[in-house]
């Protein structure tokens, strides 16, 4: 499903791909399973497999209907880079986003290593952004994976950060996002672990997106580290509202 989207960092996502399995303690509290379930009890004919990986061939061109320009996240309800959506599915994927110049796209996958093996098999015009999940020290390894892909844009989501990332490799990395967990069992973050990779940041001149405390409440614990919002985006970016 296409829609607006509430995420701080993208104006709207596209979803012709749903569902995902967990390959990591970042996914223990997926929030797109727990929006699946849910909108599979309500009967959502979309999420009928609940959150077996599905593919939807009629959303393959729904980017091309909308004449404004957006930011769109895709596949915030999957992961592109998932073992059962085939490189046939993938490449369509790739012409609709290199046939729509006006949107920017942003892919994240936490499947670093399939990215890196279809790295040149697809085309990939300036609109197109990828980022690897990182959720703590012991996952930075997938951004080996995407220091050499070429991509407009190579970001981080570190989210939901669940433990300390002292050792953080940016080269050749344009922006970082930090978050912590949300949802009914959210793990904490603690304010350090925020702190070390701001700085990290500043002083490898990365800008730095901080998407939220989280918690069982995100709206009452906000998104102010230290007095200030940081909502940097890549410098040679414009967002389109």
């Amino acid at each position: 499903m296409a829609q607006t989207s509430s995420i701080e960092w993208t104006d709207a996502t596209w979803n012709p791909v749903t569902g995902c399995t967990k390959i990591s303690p970042g996914c223990k509290n997926c929030y797109a399973e727990r929006m699946a379930k849910r909108l599979h009890a309500m009967g959502q004919n979309r999420y009928r497999n609940c959150f077996e990986v599905t593919l939807h061939h009629d959303l393959l061109r729904q980017p091309q209907k909308w004449t404004k320009p957006k930011t769109i996240f895709v596949n915030s309800m999957s992961d592109l880079f998932h073992k059962n959506v085939p490189f046939d599915f993938i490449k369509k994927i790739f012409d609709t986003m290199n046939q729509t110049p006006w949107h920017t796209y942003q892919i994240l996958t936490k499947r670093a290593h399939r990215l890196a093996q279809l790295v040149n098999k697809v085309e990939w015009s300036k609109n197109i952004w990828v980022g690897v999940s990182v959720e703590s020290q012991q996952f930075t390894e997938r951004i080996n994976h995407l220091h050499n892909i070429p991509a407009f844009v190579r970001f981080l989501s570190i989210e939901p950060l669940v433990g300390p990332i002292t050792n953080l490799p940016l080269s050749n990395i344009d922006w970082v996002i930090v978050g912590g967990e949300s949802g009914p069992h959210a793990r904490p973050m603690e304010a350090e672990w925020v702190r070390t990779i701001r700085d990290i940041c500043i002083n490898r001149q990365v800008p730095f997106f901080f998407k939220q405390w989280g918690g069982t409440r995100k709206t009452l614990s906000g998104r102010v580290l230290d007095g200030k919002k940081w909502s940097q985006f890549p410098t040679h970016y414009n967002r389109m509202i």
